[in-house]
């Protein structure tokens, strides 16, 4: 059984291939925040780390409406020094955006996410990105990425993969380079037709994986993860499985994420991507679970840090 109600996508992309900018792009049309707030500013390198460099580290979740489908949309880090970063939070997606700028074509970080995505086995879609570019070569760029796609030996069914060109900064995909359109509806058709709902069992005991986590001065850790199975209310008593033990608690708050922020609800269920408040010493890879079956998911590695000298 999978939910229509929702679809969970990662962008992924070699750095300064245009991730921000276009879900930048895609808020401003879907009416999410004023366009005096977009002015001079890529609203989701938000960590000052990320503003100083210009590009993007920790993974964002935000959400988007659209035609009755809410898009969940995790903007995962382009830079190889935070590889362990974006194989977490692909698992909490069912598709993915593939940006290729479509001057430099695929790059090796191009190459190391896409082969994360397809060994989770997400669902990609193509985006010959930056198309108003001058020495742009969307065509040669498109075939550069088939190519990539069968040296990382993707499966046969991948080989007809769908793919559309874009501007983030002119504001507009379109499925034929002579035929500019004035948003980015096609491409957002294209995720609800080629990207599945999340498959789920409600009725199934609650798991949750946790990918990442966040902090607040009010509430302390907060643990972020994706439902696989069973609903979750604020209240009820979970068990947090760690490695080495299991943890009796009890979920203080349950948000899911709207728009560019987060919502506070009082359920949760299997498919949804949620922050839940009140998991004492929660770390990432643990998995939260109805405390009458306490097998854990798979558990997500954390990488060793990087030293650049």
């Amino acid at each position: 059984m999978r939910r229509q109600d929702i679809r969970n996508i990662a962008i992924i992309a070699h750095v300064d291939h245009g991730k921000t900018s276009l879900v930048d792009c895609l808020l401003r049309q879907s009416g999410q925040f004023r366009e005096s707030q977009l002015v001079g500013d890529c609203i989701l390198d938000s960590n000052e780390l990320e503003r100083e460099r210009g590009i993007t580290i920790l993974a964002k979740n935000i959400s988007l409406p659209y035609q009755g489908v809410k898009i969940n949309i995790i903007d995962t880090p382009g830079h190889a020094d935070f590889g362990g970063e974006v194989e977490r939070v692909l698992r909490m997606a069912d598709g993915a955006l593939v940006l290729v700028d479509c001057s430099e074509g695929p790059m090796p970080q191009t190459r190391f996410v896409l082969s994360k995505a397809l060994e989770v086995g997400l669902k990609p879609i193509v985006v010959i990105n930056k198309i108003d570019r001058s020495d742009a070569r969307a065509q040669e760029v498109l075939n550069e990425t088939f190519e990539l796609f069968l040296e990382l030996d993707a499966h046969e069914r991948l080989h007809d993969f769908p793919y559309i060109f874009a501007t983030a900064r002119g504001g507009y995909a379109t499925h034929e380079l002579t035929e500019p359109t004035d948003s980015f509806r096609p491409l957002l058709d294209m995720v609800l037709k080629h990207v599945p709902g999340p498959e789920i069992d409600p009725a199934a005991p609650l798991k949750v994986l946790v990918m990442t986590l966040d902090w607040s001065d009010y509430v302390g850790r907060i643990a972020i993860g994706r439902i696989y199975s069973g609903k979750v209310h604020p209240g009820d008593p979970v068990a947090l499985v760690k490695e080495d033990r299991v943890i009796a608690c009890k979920v203080a708050q349950v948000n899911v994420f709207e728009k560019l922020g987060r919502t506070e609800v009082e359920e949760a269920t299997a498919g949804d991507i949620v922050a839940l408040v009140g998991i004492e010493g929660v770390e990432i890879g643990d998995t939260i679970s109805d405390p009458a079956d306490v097998k854990p998911l798979p558990r997500v590695k954390v990488d060793e840090p990087t030293l650049e000298m």
